[in-house]
């Protein structure tokens, strides 16, 4: 049976483990961690610490640090002036650290400082990173190759829809004094904070989808703190900018730092009222260039209308010579060409009249031979009408026989008390015919 005699509370082994702490690691160190996660509460704040392994990302460590409210004031105030960015998470931090364990609450690291010049470094580093990754895809400078329109007045925002700095870009083009009008379209997206990147993209896809409406787009943060702009500092917000099919304009606020958005963007201003600006005077250069083109413009039709006007004096002066000369030419032409007509004329008509005459000549011979023709042709006729006439065949002792008007020619179309006409050369005869005999004879009845 085990003797339980050297047994201890949990209060007594953490003590144990709070004197081994206490006396073994004194501190501070300085220890370089990613930040997983950042909580303000009353004033402290609250920090979960992560180191991954750089081969496959995987966690190889984690703690808690705390920085109390009387360091923190401070380590914050002093790492943002610094920096120009607030902490936030995926961060890399260097922190000094000094270990603490509580009989109650455990292990945790207690902060005294934050190197801001390490963040500041990491922090290059990444944005070197992502320009020479662009710069190796050949996209660095595409959005900037774009040329912005002559006439840009069809602006799309991409701000938080209550931003002042928002208002100040809208009024400030509206109230521009050459009285310039443009038309603005609001794409809202968070401007500051974790939401930044995805916000934005979100902004660009819609604005894509129209992007015939509009002639440039234009990124403002108007009004959020000016420590906040590592959402601007990413690879993909950063390829879609350079992808766009319209320029980019950027106005996010700040001066002390340039951003990778920045750096990829068609233009880059500092505040949204320089933007407005930039727009209202870009526009005025164009005004300006129309005027100057339509003032040089006129300058050259004026020397042309001048030196027409001298041309027109010059040739008024000598029309009336010229249109003499000119006259007595074209008398002269159309004196031989009425002569030239009326000889031609003289000529038709003689040649027309010796045709004529020709023609009607032929015509009265050939008239005559077809008189001649056709009066020997109605003679032959004659002549065999002539010796065809059954009046002349009558003559000679022959007759002829109707019926009912017709001529027979057989015996056998008759049939007893049939009456037949018998044509003689001087009279007729009347006749019906008879029961036959067997012979088939006829008895006639002359009338």
């Amino acid at each position: 049976m085990t003797s339980h005699d050297n047994k201890l509370t949990l209060l007594q082994l953490n003590g144990l483990v709070r004197q081994v702490v206490e006396t073994t690691m004194k501190g501070p160190y300085w220890v370089e961690a990613e930040l997983s996660g950042i909580n303000e509460r009353g004033g402290h704040c609250y920090m979960e610490l992560i180191e991954k392994d750089p081969g496959n990302n995987t966690p190889v460590a984690k703690a808690s640090a705390i920085c109390w409210r009387n360091k923190w004031f401070l380590v914050k105030n002093h790492f943002q002036r610094e920096t120009g960015k607030v902490l936030a998470v995926g961060m890399k931090v260097l922190l000094m650290v000094t270990p603490q364990f509580h009989e109650s609450f455990g292990f945790s690291w207690m902060v005294a400082d934050i190197d801001p010049a390490f963040t500041m470094g990491d922090m290059l580093l990444k944005r070197q990173r992502i320009i020479a990754q662009l710069k190796a895809e050949g996209m660095f400078d595409a959005n900037r190759e774009l040329t912005l329109p002559l006439f840009a007045q069809r602006i799309a925002v991409i701000s938080s829809e209550t931003a002042a700095g928002y208002g100040d870009f809208c009024n400030h083009l509206a109230e521009n004094e050459y009285h310039y009008a443009f038309k603005t379209t609001l794409f809202a997206a968070v401007m500051q904070g974790e939401l930044v990147e995805q916000t934005i993209i979100e902004a660009l896809n819609a604005i894509n989808q129209r992007y015939e409406e509009f002639d440039c787009v234009v990124i403002t943060r108007g009004g959020g703190a000016t420590s906040d702009l590592s959402g601007f500092d990413t690879y993909n917000l950063a390829c879609n900018v350079v992808n766009f099919p319209l320029p980019v304009i950027t106005a996010i606020g700040h001066d002390r730092d340039e951003s990778v958005l920045d750096m990829v963007s068609n233009v880059r201003v500092k505040t949204p009222t320089a933007a407005a600006a930039f727009l209202i005077d870009r526009l005025h250069q164009v005004d300006r260039r129309i005027d100057n083109a339509g003032q040089r413009i006129a300058n050259i039709v004026s020397a042309r209308m001048e030196r027409e006007n001298m041309r027109v004096k010059h040739l008024a002066v000598r029309i009336p010579t010229l249109f003499a000369v000119v006259r007595t030419v074209q008398n002269s032409k159309l004196d031989a060409l009425m002569q030239r007509a009326a000889n031609a004329l003289h000529a038709k008509v003689e040649r027309e009249r010796n045709g004529m005459e020709r023609r009607e000549e032929r015509m009265e011979n050939t008239a005559k031979y077809a008189i001649n023709n056709e009066q020997h042709r109605l003679q032959i006729l004659e002549q065999r009408m002539e010796a065809v006439n059954p009046f002349r065949i009558l003559e000679k002792g022959y007759s002829i026989t109707w019926k009912d008007g017709k001529a027979v020619r057989s015996a056998s179309e008759l049939k007893p008390g049939d009456n037949i006409v018998t044509r003689l050369y001087e009279g007729s005869i009347t006749s019906t015919i008879c029961l036959p005999c067997r012979k088939k004879t006829l008895l006639l009845h002359p009338q």
